[in-house]
């Protein structure tokens, strides 16, 4: 995926923010709350940064490509790196983006998840 083809499906999802920071990072948030950062990559390559659930955090550590997110991981967050998405479909991260998108909208207020139109049954 490229970074292009990251912020379009980013910006798709509902009540979405933008954001260039942390040394040109694209940064994504919902409800003000980051939930995907494209940026802090090696060797030129794109690199996706994004919140897991305990157990995708757990199984995408061992996974090739995949590792605990820089800076975020090494605090105790449930924060994966997508380093060489040359190894995954884009549909993967894409499913991904969607469920760190999901989880961070669950951490807000219900207050304001009602303001944003998030998570409404």
């Amino acid at each position: 995926m490229t970074y292009e083809a990251f912020n379009d499906f980013c910006l798709s999802l509902a009540a979405t923010s933008y954001v260039v920071q942390w040394g040109d990072s694209h940064v994504w948030k919902v409800g003000g709350k980051v939930f995907a950062i494209g940026g802090w990559e090696n060797a030129g390559k794109p690199a996706f940064t994004f919140k897991t659930s305990e157990s995708d955090f757990l199984f995408l550590s061992e996974e090739r490509g995949y590792r605990p997110a820089p800076y975020l991981a090494s605090r105790g967050m449930k924060w994966i790196q997508l380093y060489d998405s040359s190894v995954v479909e884009d549909d993967e991260l894409i499913y991904y983006l969607e469920e760190s998108h999901r989880i961070v909208s669950l951490g807000l207020s219900k207050k304001r998840q009602k303001e944003l139109g998030l998570n409404q049954i």
